[in-house]
Protein backbone atom coordinates (compact mmCIF):
# COMPACT_ATOMS: atom_id res chain seq x y z
CA UNK A 1 0.00 0.00 0.00
CA UNK A 2 0.91 3.42 -1.21
CA UNK A 3 0.29 5.88 1.75
CA UNK A 4 0.01 4.85 5.10
CA UNK A 5 -2.25 3.29 7.16
CA UNK A 6 -3.69 5.80 9.48
CA UNK A 7 -4.28 8.06 6.65
CA UNK A 8 -5.93 5.55 4.18
CA UNK A 9 -8.32 4.72 7.38
CA UNK A 10 -9.10 8.42 7.47
CA UNK A 11 -9.72 8.70 3.91
CA UNK A 12 -12.38 5.69 4.08
CA UNK A 13 -14.24 7.46 6.72
CA UNK A 14 -13.73 11.13 6.58
CA UNK A 15 -15.80 14.10 4.97
CA UNK A 16 -19.41 13.66 4.36
CA UNK A 17 -19.11 16.67 3.66
CA UNK A 18 -17.05 15.80 0.82
CA UNK A 19 -19.19 13.35 -0.37
CA UNK A 20 -22.14 15.47 -0.56
CA UNK A 21 -20.07 17.59 -2.58
CA UNK A 22 -19.10 15.26 -5.26
CA UNK A 23 -22.80 14.16 -4.86
CA UNK A 24 -23.88 17.65 -5.63
CA UNK A 25 -21.52 17.87 -8.89
CA UNK A 26 -23.21 14.89 -10.38
CA UNK A 27 -26.50 15.59 -9.66
CA UNK A 28 -26.09 19.29 -11.25
CA UNK A 29 -24.72 17.64 -14.48
CA UNK A 30 -28.01 15.48 -14.76
CA UNK A 31 -30.26 17.94 -13.33
CA UNK A 32 -28.86 21.44 -13.86
CA UNK A 33 -27.14 23.39 -11.34
CA UNK A 34 -30.66 25.46 -10.84
CA UNK A 35 -32.56 22.43 -10.34
CA UNK A 36 -30.23 20.87 -7.60
CA UNK A 37 -30.37 22.65 -4.06
CA UNK A 38 -26.89 22.26 -2.33
CA UNK A 39 -26.78 23.21 1.41
CA UNK A 40 -23.57 21.24 2.02
CA UNK A 41 -20.89 23.54 1.88
CA UNK A 42 -20.38 26.02 4.89
CA UNK A 43 -18.14 28.67 2.26
CA UNK A 44 -19.73 32.36 3.00
CA UNK A 45 -21.19 33.74 0.18
CA UNK A 46 -21.77 37.53 1.51
CA UNK A 47 -18.86 39.30 -0.25
CA UNK A 48 -16.45 41.40 2.22
CA UNK A 49 -16.92 44.82 2.84
CA UNK A 50 -15.83 47.41 0.98
CA UNK A 51 -13.20 48.69 3.21
CA UNK A 52 -11.12 44.71 2.18
CA UNK A 53 -11.11 45.75 -1.04
CA UNK A 54 -10.13 49.11 -0.63
CA UNK A 55 -7.36 48.12 1.60
CA UNK A 56 -6.01 45.67 -0.68
CA UNK A 57 -5.68 47.78 -3.32
CA UNK A 58 -3.83 50.16 -1.52
CA UNK A 59 -1.57 47.82 -0.13
CA UNK A 60 -1.02 46.49 -3.41
CA UNK A 61 0.19 49.22 -4.94
CA UNK A 62 2.97 49.49 -2.33
CA UNK A 63 6.70 48.87 -3.55
CA UNK A 64 8.41 49.42 0.05
CA UNK A 65 11.83 46.82 0.09
CA UNK A 66 11.80 43.80 1.87
CA UNK A 67 8.22 43.63 1.95
CA UNK A 68 7.43 40.54 0.29
CA UNK A 69 10.32 39.02 2.49
CA UNK A 70 10.85 36.33 5.43
CA UNK A 71 9.33 37.75 8.96
CA UNK A 72 9.22 36.69 12.74
CA UNK A 73 7.32 33.34 12.15
CA UNK A 74 5.06 34.87 14.82
CA UNK A 75 3.66 37.25 12.87
CA UNK A 76 4.51 40.99 11.95
CA UNK A 77 5.41 42.51 15.82
CA UNK A 78 2.99 45.43 14.24
CA UNK A 79 -0.13 43.87 13.30
CA UNK A 80 0.07 41.50 16.82
CA UNK A 81 0.21 44.51 18.60
CA UNK A 82 -3.03 46.41 16.46
CA UNK A 83 -4.91 42.67 17.04
CA UNK A 84 -4.21 42.89 20.84
CA UNK A 85 -4.74 46.58 20.89
CA UNK A 86 -8.48 45.79 19.86
CA UNK A 87 -9.30 42.94 21.58
CA UNK A 88 -8.38 45.20 24.86
CA UNK A 89 -11.06 48.06 23.22
CA UNK A 90 -13.17 45.00 22.45
CA UNK A 91 -13.17 42.85 25.60
CA UNK A 92 -11.55 45.08 28.22
CA UNK A 93 -8.93 42.73 29.27
CA UNK A 94 -4.78 44.32 28.86
CA UNK A 95 -3.47 40.92 26.35
CA UNK A 96 -0.14 43.07 24.62
CA UNK A 97 1.04 42.07 21.46
CA UNK A 98 3.35 39.07 22.65
CA UNK A 99 0.09 36.98 23.41
CA UNK A 100 -0.56 37.00 20.12
CA UNK A 101 0.64 34.86 17.30
CA UNK A 102 -0.24 34.90 13.55
CA UNK A 103 -1.30 31.89 11.80
CA UNK A 104 -2.89 30.47 8.58
CA UNK A 105 -6.32 30.37 9.82
CA UNK A 106 -8.29 28.87 12.67
CA UNK A 107 -7.39 25.38 11.58
CA UNK A 108 -3.66 26.17 11.38
CA UNK A 109 -4.14 27.71 14.74
CA UNK A 110 -5.72 24.98 16.22
CA UNK A 111 -2.79 22.60 15.47
CA UNK A 112 -0.30 24.94 16.76
CA UNK A 113 -2.06 25.13 19.82
CA UNK A 114 -2.52 21.10 20.22
CA UNK A 115 1.16 20.80 18.88
CA UNK A 116 2.44 22.83 22.11
CA UNK A 117 0.58 21.39 24.60
CA UNK A 118 0.04 17.22 23.54
CA UNK A 119 2.33 14.80 25.01
CA UNK A 120 1.47 11.19 23.02
CA UNK A 121 -2.00 9.91 24.39
CA UNK A 122 -3.05 13.09 26.10
CA UNK A 123 -6.67 13.39 25.83
CA UNK A 124 -9.15 16.31 24.50
CA UNK A 125 -12.68 16.61 25.41
CA UNK A 126 -14.67 18.19 23.22
CA UNK A 127 -18.53 18.75 23.18
CA UNK A 128 -20.51 16.82 20.66
CA UNK A 129 -21.94 17.58 17.76
CA UNK A 130 -18.56 19.32 16.71
CA UNK A 131 -16.30 20.63 13.82
CA UNK A 132 -15.49 17.04 11.76
CA UNK A 133 -11.98 18.26 11.61
CA UNK A 134 -11.59 18.28 15.24
CA UNK A 135 -10.19 14.42 15.45
CA UNK A 136 -7.84 14.90 13.00
CA UNK A 137 -6.45 17.58 14.03
CA UNK A 138 -5.95 15.75 17.76
CA UNK A 139 -4.66 12.88 15.58
CA UNK A 140 -2.22 15.36 14.02
CA UNK A 141 0.10 15.77 17.83
CA UNK A 142 -0.55 11.57 18.69
CA UNK A 143 -3.44 12.85 21.22
CA UNK A 144 -6.93 11.04 21.50
CA UNK A 145 -10.27 13.14 21.29
CA UNK A 146 -12.93 12.46 23.49
CA UNK A 147 -16.37 13.39 22.34
CA UNK A 148 -18.52 14.07 25.33
CA UNK A 149 -22.92 14.67 25.10
CA UNK A 150 -24.36 17.77 25.30
CA UNK A 151 -27.59 18.24 26.48
CA UNK A 152 -30.65 18.17 24.31
CA UNK A 153 -30.79 21.65 22.95
CA UNK A 154 -26.59 21.48 22.76
CA UNK A 155 -25.73 23.33 25.34
CA UNK A 156 -22.73 22.11 27.73
CA UNK A 157 -23.26 19.52 30.01
CA UNK A 158 -20.64 19.83 32.84
CA UNK A 159 -21.06 17.03 34.43
CA UNK A 160 -20.62 14.77 31.53
CA UNK A 161 -17.52 16.81 30.86
CA UNK A 162 -16.80 16.14 34.58
CA UNK A 163 -16.74 12.03 33.80
CA UNK A 164 -15.16 12.13 31.06
CA UNK A 165 -12.02 14.10 32.62
CA UNK A 166 -9.12 10.99 33.35
CA UNK A 167 -5.60 11.40 34.32
CA UNK A 168 -4.39 11.92 31.02
CA UNK A 169 -6.94 15.13 30.04
CA UNK A 170 -4.86 17.68 29.03
CA UNK A 171 -7.57 20.59 27.48
CA UNK A 172 -11.40 20.99 26.94
CA UNK A 173 -11.83 21.87 23.19
CA UNK A 174 -14.99 23.90 22.57
CA UNK A 175 -16.34 25.78 19.67
CA UNK A 176 -18.89 28.67 19.97
CA UNK A 177 -21.00 29.46 17.60
CA UNK A 178 -20.90 25.80 17.04
CA UNK A 179 -20.46 24.15 13.85
CA UNK A 180 -22.92 22.26 13.16
CA UNK A 181 -25.48 23.63 15.75
CA UNK A 182 -25.42 27.39 15.31
CA UNK A 183 -25.38 27.11 19.82
CA UNK A 184 -23.64 29.86 21.85
CA UNK A 185 -22.56 28.77 24.86
CA UNK A 186 -23.73 31.07 27.54
CA UNK A 187 -21.69 32.60 29.93
CA UNK A 188 -23.22 30.67 32.61
CA UNK A 189 -22.51 27.06 30.87
CA UNK A 190 -18.95 28.70 30.57
CA UNK A 191 -18.51 29.78 33.85
CA UNK A 192 -19.65 26.61 35.62
CA UNK A 193 -16.98 25.01 32.72
CA UNK A 194 -14.28 27.29 34.10
CA UNK A 195 -15.33 26.38 37.45
CA UNK A 196 -14.98 23.08 36.99
CA UNK A 197 -11.52 23.26 35.51
CA UNK A 198 -10.27 25.56 38.08
CA UNK A 199 -11.29 22.76 40.70
CA UNK A 200 -8.34 20.50 39.03
CA UNK A 201 -5.88 23.49 38.82
CA UNK A 202 -6.17 23.82 42.81
CA UNK A 203 -5.61 20.26 43.42
CA UNK A 204 -2.60 20.51 40.98
CA UNK A 205 -2.88 20.23 37.59
CA UNK A 206 -3.88 22.31 34.55
CA UNK A 207 -6.55 21.47 32.02
CA UNK A 208 -6.34 23.98 29.26
CA UNK A 209 -9.66 25.59 27.91
CA UNK A 210 -9.57 26.03 23.76
CA UNK A 211 -12.21 28.03 22.42
CA UNK A 212 -13.23 28.08 18.48
CA UNK A 213 -14.09 31.18 17.06
CA UNK A 214 -14.01 31.92 13.54
CA UNK A 215 -18.24 32.35 14.18
CA UNK A 216 -17.59 35.09 16.95
CA UNK A 217 -19.18 37.71 14.84
CA UNK A 218 -21.92 36.21 12.77
CA UNK A 219 -24.23 36.08 15.38
CA UNK A 220 -28.32 36.85 15.57
CA UNK A 221 -30.74 38.56 18.39
CA UNK A 222 -28.00 40.20 19.93
CA UNK A 223 -26.56 37.75 21.51
CA UNK A 224 -23.19 37.92 22.38
CA UNK A 225 -20.65 35.20 22.86
CA UNK A 226 -18.68 35.08 26.22
CA UNK A 227 -14.88 36.14 25.89
CA UNK A 228 -12.91 33.52 27.82
CA UNK A 229 -10.27 35.13 29.05
CA UNK A 230 -12.94 36.59 31.71
CA UNK A 231 -13.31 33.23 33.09
CA UNK A 232 -10.63 31.47 32.87
CA UNK A 233 -6.74 32.01 32.87
CA UNK A 234 -5.27 28.70 31.39
CA UNK A 235 -7.45 29.55 27.95
CA UNK A 236 -6.89 29.96 24.30
CA UNK A 237 -8.83 31.60 21.73
CA UNK A 238 -8.28 30.58 18.04
CA UNK A 239 -9.83 32.42 15.59
CA UNK A 240 -10.08 34.01 11.77
CA UNK A 241 -11.33 36.37 9.31
CA UNK A 242 -12.75 33.13 7.06
CA UNK A 243 -16.12 34.50 8.33
CA UNK A 244 -15.94 37.93 10.09
CA UNK A 245 -14.62 39.25 6.71
CA UNK A 246 -15.87 36.80 4.33
CA UNK A 247 -12.11 35.52 3.23
CA UNK A 248 -12.03 31.39 3.97
CA UNK A 249 -9.53 30.98 0.83
CA UNK A 250 -6.75 33.82 2.30
CA UNK A 251 -5.85 31.79 5.35
CA UNK A 252 -5.63 33.96 8.04
CA UNK A 253 -6.45 34.20 11.60
CA UNK A 254 -4.35 34.03 15.26
CA UNK A 255 -3.83 32.65 18.45
CA UNK A 256 -4.62 35.05 21.47
CA UNK A 257 -2.76 33.06 25.00
CA UNK A 258 -4.46 34.95 28.06
CA UNK A 259 -1.23 36.34 29.67
CA UNK A 260 -2.75 35.36 32.86
CA UNK A 261 -1.97 32.08 31.93
CA UNK A 262 0.72 29.95 34.03
CA UNK A 263 4.31 29.83 32.16
CA UNK A 264 2.84 31.95 29.47
CA UNK A 265 5.95 33.06 28.19
CA UNK A 266 7.19 29.52 27.49
CA UNK A 267 3.88 28.24 25.96
CA UNK A 268 4.15 31.28 23.35
CA UNK A 269 7.52 30.16 22.66
CA UNK A 270 6.43 26.74 22.18
CA UNK A 271 3.63 28.48 19.38
CA UNK A 272 6.27 30.13 17.83
CA UNK A 273 8.43 27.07 17.06
CA UNK A 274 5.66 25.21 16.28
CA UNK A 275 3.66 28.21 13.74
CA UNK A 276 7.16 27.10 12.25
CA UNK A 277 7.72 23.18 12.10
CA UNK A 278 4.90 22.10 11.44
CA UNK A 279 4.80 23.73 8.30
CA UNK A 280 3.18 26.99 8.38
CA UNK A 281 6.28 29.04 9.31
CA UNK A 282 4.40 32.55 9.29
CA UNK A 283 0.97 33.40 8.42
CA UNK A 284 0.23 35.55 4.50
CA UNK A 285 1.93 38.27 5.05
CA UNK A 286 -0.49 40.31 2.92
CA UNK A 287 -3.49 39.63 4.52
CA UNK A 288 -1.47 39.99 8.13
CA UNK A 289 -1.31 43.71 6.55
CA UNK A 290 -4.80 44.32 5.55
CA UNK A 291 -6.57 43.37 8.81
CA UNK A 292 -4.34 45.15 11.18
CA UNK A 293 -6.38 48.14 9.35
CA UNK A 294 -9.77 47.02 9.58
CA UNK A 295 -10.19 46.56 13.39
CA UNK A 296 -13.74 46.64 14.01
CA UNK A 297 -15.09 46.18 10.35
CA UNK A 298 -17.14 43.07 9.79
CA UNK A 299 -19.27 41.55 7.03
CA UNK A 300 -23.14 42.23 7.18
CA UNK A 301 -24.91 39.41 9.33
CA UNK A 302 -28.42 40.60 7.66
CA UNK A 303 -28.34 38.51 5.14
CA UNK A 304 -27.79 35.58 6.99
CA UNK A 305 -30.04 36.15 9.68
CA UNK A 306 -32.73 36.75 6.89
CA UNK A 307 -31.85 33.30 5.77
CA UNK A 308 -32.06 31.75 8.97
CA UNK A 309 -35.72 33.51 9.49
CA UNK A 310 -36.38 32.10 6.11
CA UNK A 311 -35.52 28.75 6.71
CA UNK A 312 -36.84 28.32 10.18
CA UNK A 313 -40.53 29.37 8.92
CA UNK A 314 -40.42 26.95 5.99
CA UNK A 315 -39.13 24.21 7.07
CA UNK A 316 -41.11 24.57 10.41
CA UNK A 317 -44.24 24.50 8.51
CA UNK A 318 -43.43 21.64 6.40
CA UNK A 319 -43.16 20.00 9.69
CA UNK A 320 -39.12 19.53 10.69
CA UNK A 321 -37.73 19.76 13.92
CA UNK A 322 -34.85 21.57 14.62
CA UNK A 323 -33.12 23.67 17.41
CA UNK A 324 -32.75 27.54 16.83
CA UNK A 325 -29.44 28.82 16.27
CA UNK A 326 -27.91 31.25 18.08
CA UNK A 327 -24.87 32.20 15.19
CA UNK A 328 -23.24 30.55 12.79
CA UNK A 329 -25.05 30.00 9.22
CA UNK A 330 -26.12 26.23 10.31
CA UNK A 331 -29.28 24.32 10.90
CA UNK A 332 -29.13 21.36 12.82
CA UNK A 333 -31.75 19.35 11.74
CA UNK A 334 -33.99 16.08 13.11
CA UNK A 335 -34.01 13.77 11.43
CA UNK A 336 -37.45 11.93 11.19
CA UNK A 337 -36.98 8.36 12.39
CA UNK A 338 -33.45 8.78 13.49
CA UNK A 339 -31.84 7.52 10.56
CA UNK A 340 -29.53 10.47 9.45
CA UNK A 341 -27.98 8.42 6.87
CA UNK A 342 -31.03 7.22 5.49
CA UNK A 343 -32.97 10.45 5.06
CA UNK A 344 -30.15 12.57 3.70
CA UNK A 345 -30.13 10.03 0.79
CA UNK A 346 -34.05 10.02 0.50
CA UNK A 347 -33.44 13.97 0.25
CA UNK A 348 -31.28 13.22 -2.64
CA UNK A 349 -33.75 12.00 -4.64
CA UNK A 350 -35.59 15.92 -4.27
CA UNK A 351 -32.13 17.02 -5.37
CA UNK A 352 -31.32 18.20 -2.11
CA UNK A 353 -27.64 18.30 -0.82
CA UNK A 354 -27.54 18.39 3.37
CA UNK A 355 -24.73 16.94 5.48
CA UNK A 356 -25.42 14.19 7.97
CA UNK A 357 -25.07 14.66 11.79
CA UNK A 358 -23.10 11.54 11.65
CA UNK A 359 -19.98 13.36 10.30
CA UNK A 360 -20.15 15.61 13.02
CA UNK A 361 -21.15 12.61 15.71
CA UNK A 362 -24.50 14.16 15.97
CA UNK A 363 -26.53 11.18 14.27
CA UNK A 364 -30.05 11.40 14.53
CA UNK A 365 -29.77 15.06 12.80
CA UNK A 366 -28.79 16.55 9.35
CA UNK A 367 -26.74 19.98 8.96
CA UNK A 368 -28.33 22.66 6.57
CA UNK A 369 -25.15 25.08 5.42
CA UNK A 370 -27.52 28.29 4.44
CA UNK A 371 -24.91 30.56 3.12
CA UNK A 372 -26.77 30.06 -0.04
CA UNK A 373 -28.89 32.51 -2.10
CA UNK A 374 -32.34 33.44 -0.86
CA UNK A 375 -33.50 32.04 -3.94
CA UNK A 376 -32.69 28.71 -3.48
CA UNK A 377 -33.68 28.40 -0.40
CA UNK A 378 -37.34 29.86 -1.48
CA UNK A 379 -37.57 27.25 -4.16
CA UNK A 380 -36.21 24.51 -1.78
CA UNK A 381 -39.17 24.74 0.33
CA UNK A 382 -41.69 22.14 -1.17
CA UNK A 383 -39.17 20.04 -2.18
CA UNK A 384 -38.00 19.45 1.63
CA UNK A 385 -41.73 19.28 2.58
CA UNK A 386 -42.04 16.65 -0.64
CA UNK A 387 -39.10 14.92 0.63
CA UNK A 388 -40.27 14.63 4.64
CA UNK A 389 -44.18 13.47 3.35
CA UNK A 390 -43.01 10.56 1.30
CA UNK A 391 -40.38 9.91 3.63
CA UNK A 392 -41.08 5.91 5.56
Amino acid sequence: MAIATGIRQSMERSSWIRKMFEEGTRLKSVHGEQNVFDFSLGNPDVEPPEEFFMKLKDLAAGRKPGIHGYMPNAGYDEVRKAIAEGLEKKHGTKIGGGNIIMTCGAAGGLNVVLKTILDPGDEVIVPKPYFVEYGFYVGNHNGKLVPVKTNDDFSLNIDNIKKAVTEKTKAVLINSPNNPTGRVYAGEEVGALAGLLRNYKSAGRTIYLISDEPYREIVYNKISVPWLFDFYSECFVVTSYSKSLSVPGERIGYIALNPSCEDAESIIAGMILCNRIIGFVNAPAFLQRIVSFLGDVRVDVGPYEKRRNMLMEGLGSAGYEFARPDGAFYLFCRAPGGDDIRFVQHLQKYNILVVPGAGFDGPGHFRIAYCVPEDVIKRSIQKFKEGLDSYS
